[in-house]
């Protein structure tokens, strides 16, 4: 019997439990959940900095989200979100159904909830090719008092949305108004009648800069991408990226100033695993590039340790649901992997086709239109089956329209009608 530890019980954490689960014979799976109850991201809380333990908090969950994909593309494949919800739904009917999932296949006595996983380490096994997993933990609540398990596998699914990346631009210092992060980001009675910058405008941060619009006298959307031509409430304007913060304004690359009360950053996160000690030999550089790791997700020196859900611009539950078994197919044997050497000459090939395609270092992790040929590759090796193409299809849709109409884009419903097809309707 194979034990192993699952690092944490939102989505991917869940997954990774209920496909072990499916093989009994062979695993023994314990989750470990650093919060009260599953979800991950998706616990919403009204705290900011610490939590009730003096912890960090982990979710960036504000009040009014909404998914910015329909349910009819995040379910897990194997069980869907109820038919009578419209199809962008808020963040409550996500966690209402991550904990049906949970009680459907039974996951529930694997988790231990409000336990802080604070090392592990590999040890290594004169007998084995691949070391054990030496584990040590506590309760949040109690956390001089350290409990030590060993494990045959380790399966990382603690996320990447919890330690914020903050952009180094002159001035901050100096800047007088207040400076958040979007992790901080809660709800927008805060920005009543505040002038605002919001730096970055990837699908989060468009979204909160509307959020915020409802609140705030004015919102600059600050960003170097493509001029979005949707329409935005007339409060909201675009400016380029921020050139330097002076005491009470803003300037931006054009060179246009504008006044500022708060500068609140949607500039993304940081990957993150103060767990895993030196001898588990994973590199995350200057540019968040996360090495060795074999098709974004297998470490290539210890195959025994895989990292869930780490790719950006995905189809989460669904990327998560195929990644999840391709890392125990390999926990179990059934899938032979290339070698060492093979797998780190793999992942230097991904990386530098994206250099060569213009991408810059930082989106080593980046799948968008990409994760389809990922995610197919995978279920291909592990012999499952890949994300169904009305799925692909309906979320490329998503993707390239809303951009055209932010404000209005999640009044459409979607209805998945075969393998291959959907239908939109009002």
């Amino acid at each position: 019997m194979n034990r192993v530890a699952v690092i944490g019980a939102g989505a991917a954490g869940l997954c990774a439990l209920r496909h072990l689960r499916a093989k009994p014979s062979i695993f023994q799976p314990v989750a470990f959940e650093i919060g009260e109850k599953v979800g991950g991201t998706w616990v919403y809380t009204d705290r900011q900095g610490k939590d009730e333990n003096g912890l960090p908090i982990h979710s960036s969950m504000y009040r009014n989200l909404k998914t910015n994909l329909p349910k009819e593309v995040m379910a897990f494949p194997d069980f869907a979100f109820e038919k009578n919800l419209p199809s962008f739904i808020s963040h409550v009917e996500v966690m209402k159904y991550l904990e049906k999932y949970m009680h459907h296949f039974n996951l529930e006595p694997y988790i231990k909830s409000k336990t802080l996983v604070e090392r592990i380490e590999p040890v290594q096994n004169v007998t084995k090719e691949q070391p054990t997993w030496q584990l040590t933990y506590s309760d949040v609540t109690n956390q001089e008092k350290k409990h030590t398990e060993e494990f045959d596998g380790v399966i990382v699914c603690s996320g990447h949305y919890s330690v914020p990346l903050m952009p180094k631009l002159p001035g901050m210092n100096v800047f007088q108004g207040h400076q958040i992060h979007s992790h901080d980001y809660r709800e927008p009675g805060f920005f009543k009648d505040k002038k605002v910058v919001c730096l970055g405008a990837g699908a989060s941060g468009v979204d909160i800069a509307i959020d915020i619009s409802t609140q705030a006298e004015q919102v600059t959307l600050s960003h170097n991408k493509l001029w979005i031509t949707s329409p935005f409430p007339g409060n909201i304007k675009q400016k380029p990226g921020i050139k330097h913060l002076s005491e009470k304004s803003v300037t931006f690359r054009d060179g246009t100033i504008e006044d500022a009360d708060i500068v609140l950053y949607c500039t993304g996160y940081r990957f993150v695993y103060p767990f895993l000690t030196d001898e588990c030999n994973l590199e995350i550089d200057e540019n968040e590039r996360v090495t060795p790791l074999y098709k974004h997700l297998v470490h290539s020196q210890y195959t025994n340790l895989s990292f869930i859900g780490l790719c950006k611009i995905i189809c989460p539950f669904p990327s998560f649901h195929i990644q999840t078994q391709f890392a125990i197919s390999v926990l179990d044997g059934s899938l032979k992997l290339p070698s060492r050497e093979e797998m780190d000459a793999d992942a230097d090939y991904d990386f530098k086709k994206r250099m060569d395609e213009g991408l810059a270092p930082r989106h080593a992790h980046l799948m968008g239109p990409r994760q389809w040929k990922y995610t197919t590759e995978l279920a291909r090796m592990a012999n499952v089956d890949p994300i169904a193409k009305s799925v692909q299809e309906l979320f490329d849709m998503i993707h390239e329209t809303r951009v055209k109409d932010l404000i209005d884009y999640k009044k459409i419903n979607y209805e998945i009608t075969g393998p291959e097809t959907f239908r939109a309707y009002q």
